[in-house]
């Protein structure tokens, strides 16, 4: 099955930082209307569109560099805030000490509450703390160490603002990772299941066959078994017990997105529907008889093979635990919206809570192959045995959920 590796950024600051952009550039254009409609009041209004063409230049430039964490780098954080504070620091120079007293706005206006956001979506509560704290000192400078009640309203409001959304950026941060480490983790448990089925469907069986053959043929052969024997219980162990991998997810803040990578198929071989029955046929023999509907059972071609794998790993332990001579029979029936198939033999049975010792004992055959196999395709798969009457197995598919 061809596979690949695909990227996902999952990032809940990103529609943050695409609002920031919007907010700087409609806040310039609020500059500009501003001083457009009072130019005649300033004293120096030439000093006063300098600057705020200057201000629009930056803006439109650096528009890109406001709307990821990964392009707003430290230096252009610094140089956006001297930006804005440069514009609070000339306000009386070109405006008259009289509207300035009386709380006018200064040159960058509501312009400068964006460079302390970009700070507090950056950095976090801390930074943003430092960046208003800057933007506060210059505010009370200009107005000579008194400031108005509505000058200080505003540097308290964007001083709270910014520290408060600092901390949300941190919080979102810190949930992002345990969620990406959450998924990883489980990405980790379904990849290690998987394995597992296809360990168990061949290579442990390799060994116990070995063993058992070994042990029946004695002299050099039993040392044989013996080895495979040793070798079937530490692989049972790694497979029941598992590693999950150390994260991958990125700590680095300035991508401004949590990374996790995990596998998916690529179309191909297994696309288009494979008539279930086509897959059973071949278990059919002397000791299994197959019941198969008259018509086609089409299914999605990877859930028809794990499906048929559950089967076959069902008629394994029939031969493994039932004896060579017992006999197995196979339904397979189509309901339209589910599919189900059947396996029941004539052994001994399962006493009751060998399934629970085996699970324990690495022998993961029904826990993997079979329940394993199905919970992944979202059907079930129902156990039951009565000791001396054999077992009956039944496995069902809902259609719909095995695209």
């Amino acid at each position: 099955m061809a596979r690949r590796e695909r990227v996902v950024r999952m990032s809940v600051e990103q529609p943050l930082w695409r609002a920031l952009t919007a907010y700087r550039l409609l806040t310039m254009v609020y500059a500009l209307l501003l001083f457009a409609s009072a130019y005649r009041k300033f004293d120096q209004p030439w000093t006063a569109a300098g600057y705020l063409a200057v201000l629009a230049v930056w803006t439109v430039a650096t528009r890109r560099r406001a709307a990821s964490a990964a392009a707003c780098t430290r230096r252009f954080l610094a140089l956006d805030l001297a930006v804005a504070l440069a514009g609070i620091l000339l306000t009386p120079l070109a405006d008259s000490h009289e509207r300035i007293a009386a709380g006018g706005p200064t040159l960058p206006s509501i312009w400068t509450a964006g460079s302390v956001l970009a700070f507090a979506l950056k950095g976090g509560w801390r930074w943003a703390g430092i960046a208003s704290t800057f933007v506060a000192v210059a505010n009370i400078v200009i107005h000579g160490g008194d400031p108005t009640r509505d000058t200080l309203h505003n540097v308290l409001l964007v001083w709270v603002a910014s520290i408060a959304i600092g901390y949300v950026v941190e919080v979102a941060r810190a949930s992002e990772a345990t969620l990406a480490r959450a998924l990883e983790i489980e990405a980790a448990t379904r990849e290690r299941e998987r394995l597992a089925r296809d360990i168990h469907d061949g290579v442990l069986q390799v060994l116990a066959m070995v063993q058992r053959r070994g042990t029946e043929l004695g002299g050099e052969a039993a040392e044989l078994g013996r080895m495979a024997g040793e070798q079937e219980v530490a692989l049972r162990t790694l497979v029941s017990s598992g590693l999950v991998p150390p994260s991958r997810v990125s700590r680095d803040g300035s991508l401004g997105a949590l990374v996790d990578t995990y596998e998916v198929e690529e179309p191909g071989a297994d696309e288009g529907e494979l008539d279930l029955r086509s897959l059973l046929a071949p278990h059919a023999g002397s000791r299994v008889s197959f019941a198969e509907p008259g018509a086609p059972v089409p299914l999605p071609v990877p859930a028809a093979r794990e499906l048929a794998a559950a089967v076959g790993a069902a008629l394994d332990n029939v031969r493994r635990h039932a004896g060579e001579g017992a006999r197995a029979w196979i339904l397979l029936e189509d309901w339209g919206d589910e599919v189900i198939v059947t396996v029941r033999d004539d052994g001994p049975g399962i006493a009751a809570g060998r399934l629970d010792q085996a699970a324990g004992e690495g022998r993961m055959g029904v826990a993997l192959s079979i329940r394993g196999r199905l919970r992944d395709l979202g059907g079930s798969a129902e156990l039951v045995s009565v000791p001396g009457q054999g077992t009956e197995v039944e496995l069902k598919v809902p259609r719909g959920r095995t695209q």
